[in-house]
């Protein structure tokens, strides 16, 4: 029975040229095979690359030849690493507030420290990060989190580039090179497979086991993640898809800072200071918006409604305005996508909130769609 090839291909050649000479024939290749008890199939895929027509041979090694095997058998090249600045534009409408100073510190500190950031939609979790890296002139690379996210989307891959096999550095190793902070935005919707952090949330770097190399951290990388609950599910349903993360994973990050909306106060700046941005003066109907919101958050905290107005929501009705010059417009446009009943019951309660305001008149639309619904006896 052949026995298996412990010859090295240096010593494999060396001792074919020396019964047969470097010019070699399918019978040469087989009677060395039976006389040293080894698979013809496994010699011949061995000189692969030595091969120059169907049953023939040439074993002389040039440098010429040398150079083409070490092409052929190194690791692929790598894409060069992302050239352009990414430290994130500084907002001018931006007000600080919640855990942005803390967030501050801890970046400012340079000290590898994770950090998971949870609350509601729409309160600015995100954007507090963006900002805190603006100021600070730092590094941001944003990886949005979904349940298809792998370890190729974050680790890096192999790329088809210009009919060459390529390695690609993700996302995460970019981070870890540059030393700058790596933001997984919507971590709670991720699946088991963002286990592949694990070494990565620990500080200690990754190993690239796709081309053999290490990537350690450079100075100043940090972790933050941001999600809508803290990694155990919704209960309530209303985060389809978020999932119970790997307790292992969860306990990699230090510090949890809960996120709540803005106080109304600085909600009614963070509104002016859009307003004016967009070249609309009108701190009334801002100080309105802020209260209508402030109403339908208590009321949803109480258990009275399911759903609410985020800090998100209240920006975009104000650009809705400096679009349509129509309060009652921009606030039904952007109140539409609740159901029906959640958005009268809205709109009802801001003409309650502001006297000025009037209601939208009820279309033709409106009328039939009304009738459709109800039961006809």
């Amino acid at each position: 029975m052949p026995r298996k090839l412990a010859l090295k291909d240096d010593q494999l050649i060396a001792s074919i040229q020396e019964l047969y000479g470097s010019d070699i024939t399918a019978g040469d290749l087989k009677g060395f095979c039976a006389s040293r008890g080894l698979n013809y199939q496994t010699v011949t895929r061995r000189l692969e690359n030595f091969k120059t027509s169907r049953g023939r041979w040439n074993l002389e090694v040039t440098q010429e030849r040398v150079e083409e095997i070490e092409r052929t058998f190194q690791a692929p090249a790598a894409l060069p690493a992302i050239e352009q600045n990414l430290i994130p534009s500084k907002d001018d409408t931006f007000v600080k507030f919640g855990n942005f100073n803390d967030l501050k510190k801890i970046i400012q500190s340079r000290l590898f420290y994770p950090t998971f950031i949870t609350g509601l939609s729409g309160n600015g979790k995100t954007f507090s990060v963006e900002q805190v890296c603006a100021q600070l002139k730092r590094e941001l690379i944003r990886v949005n989190i979904t349940i298809e996210t792998d370890e190729d989307d974050l680790i890096g891959g192999f790329r088809l580039v210009n009919g060459e096999t390529v390695w690609h550095n993700g996302p995460v190793v970019e981070a870890l090179d540059r030393g700058a902070i790596l933001l997984l935005d919507e971590i709670d919707l991720a699946s088991n497979k963002i286990l592949c952090l694990q070494s990565v949330l620990e500080g200690k770097g990754v190993f690239l086991k796709k081309i053999g190399k290490y990537v350690k951290p450079a100075d100043g990388f940090n972790v933050i993640a941001t999600a809508n609950t803290k990694g155990k599910g919704s209960d309530d349903g209303r985060f389809i898809g978020t999932n119970v993360l790997n307790e292992a994973f969860l306990e990699r990050f230090p510090v949890t800072f809960e996120q709540s909306y803005p106080a109304p106060a600085t909600e009614q700046k963070i509104l002016e200071g859009i307003a004016l941005d967009l070249g609309v003066e009108d701190r009334d109907f801002c100080k309105r918006l802020v209260d209508w919101a402030d109403i339908i958050r208590k009321t949803f905290y109480d258990g009275g409604i399911e759903e609410i107005i985020s800090t998100r929501r209240l920006v975009h009705i104000i650009r809705a305005y400096s679009i349509f010059q129509d309060k009652a417009k921009a606030i039904q446009v952007c109140v539409n996508r609740f159901d029906d009943e959640t958005k009268q019951s809205f709109l009802e309660l801001y003409d309650k909130v502001d006297a000025d305001f009037k209601m939208p008149e009820t279309t033709e639309a409106d009328v039939r769609k009304a009738f459709a619904s109800e039961e006809v006896f």
